[in-house]
């Protein structure tokens, strides 16, 4: 197998980590911002600096206002609609986003909506898959509305979890759709996950913990949940997006 035969995507939560996945040779990277809510939308400015920065790199941007579930309003269809717009003028590359039912279907008129603004880009349906009640009709019903690839961990906490669902869609889906294995993917296990899945397609964060550089703190004040460690920051480094590229490969030799 040549390097070429596998898609990485490294899920970048800056444009600091946009560069170090670019660095470590990385295919494409999805910008996100809200990492512990699973990711939402970038601010304009990060998305315009990235798209700068990214001269070897395909840049996709999550397109989710808020955490929680994947069932959108009215108003809320039509912010996402707008950033899409907004990336569309940017030059984005592609985009991921994804809206269930409150049955947990697939909502058609909702992603026909944005599958509408995003033509001519890269379209990804995230996560919002593992929390659908049928994947085999859902995986149907995402190749039917044109998105080119599946974010999945096989309905697991972690892809390497989710192995056995992962096999089977990549089976159903025959090439149509693209399944792309994410979350918790790492040096340790995604040769396991390629081979045991054959699926070609992975998403990482290949993040380190790097201390903050203030001097002064507050342990008495929290910007967010108590307890949450505040005095780290957590940035993609090539060395992990290179190692993780290299053991995939070494399996592959």
């Amino acid at each position: 197998m040549k390097r070429s035969d596998f898609e990485i995507e490294v899920c970048a939560n800056s444009v600091e980590s946009c560069l170090a996945a670019q660095r470590g040779g990385a295919d494409r990277v999805e910008l996100c911002m809200g990492i512990p809510e699973g990711g939402t939308t970038p601010s304009y400015g990060e998305i315009k600096m990235a798209r700068e920065v990214l001269t070897k790199t395909r840049l996709h941007v999550i397109i989710r206002n808020r955490g929680g579930d994947f069932l959108y309003t009215e108003q809320e269809l039509q912010r996402m609609a707008t950033d899409i717009d907004l990336c569309c003028e940017l030059g984005v590359d592609g985009v991921v986003f994804g809206c269930l039912t409150a049955e947990g279907d697939i909502d058609r008129a909702a992603n026909a909506f944005l599958m509408a603004h995003a033509k001519g880009m890269s379209t990804t349906f995230h996560r919002a898959f593992d929390r659908c009640r049928n994947p085999g009709k859902a995986l149907e019903e995402i190749g039917v509305l044109g998105f080119s690839r599946i974010l999945t961990s096989g309905q697991q906490a972690t892809a390497e979890k989710g192995i056995g669902l992962l096999r089977r869609l990549n089976t159903l889906s025959g090439g149509r759709v693209k399944i792309m294995a994410g979350c918790g993917v790492n040096e340790q296990n995604i040769a396991r996950i390629y081979r045991e899945t054959a699926v070609r397609a992975f998403h990482f964060s290949a993040r380190e913990p790097f201390p903050s550089r203030m001097i002064h703190t507050n342990p008495s004040v929290y910007m967010g949940a108590k307890g949450a460690d505040e005095d780290t920051v957590m940035l993609t480094t090539d060395r992990r997006v290179r190692n993780t590229v290299e053991a995939l490969m070494e399996e592959n030799a």
